[in-house]
């Protein structure tokens, strides 16, 4: 009997120690707009090469004059690497375009996000960032929707 109640003990113990982060996993229309489409021309500041999404950081000029942060989520680092993309491939300082999603929280601080779609480099290529699968407007850009 007690080695019945050990092992239910293991699964218990177990199961309360996976990473709630990995539970926490959400559908792009749980934080993004699909009705607030954003253009973001800036310079990279820092890059998260992290699970569950990417994160690029830029710092993008408003139309109006002034100068904002802005966090943009990508697809998963192994979506971006299927996309011809690495930890190399946006050094700080380098100015690119992004497309994408702003999102419901339009607070800014401490910076404003959005949920990145394509990715334009100054040489003119161009990467799909989005991650599909996860309620995103269906827009033609991501390769597996054709």
């Amino acid at each position: 009997m007690h080695k019945y109640v050990a092992v239910i003990l293991f699964f218990v113990t177990a199961a309360f120690s996976f990473p709630f982060g990995a539970w926490a996993h959400h559908a792009f229309s749980a934080e993004f707009d699909a009705n607030a489409p954003v253009t973001l021309r800036g310079k990279v500041t820092k890059v998260e090469w992290i699970n569950p999404h990417a994160w690029v950081h830029l710092v993008v000029e408003h139309e109006d004059g002034t100068v904002g942060d802005w966090m943009v989520e990508a697809g998963t680092p192994n979506t971006l690497l299927r996309a011809g993309l690495n930890k190399n491939s946006l050094p700080i300082g380098s100015e690119i375009v992004v497309r994408g999603y702003q999102s419901k929280d339009r607070s800014c601080k401490p910076a404003c996000k959005a949920n990145g779609r394509d990715l334009a480099f100054g040489d003119g290529r161009k990467v799909f960032m989005g991650s599909s699968g996860t309620g995103a407007p269906k827009d033609g850009l991501d390769p597996k929707e054709h």
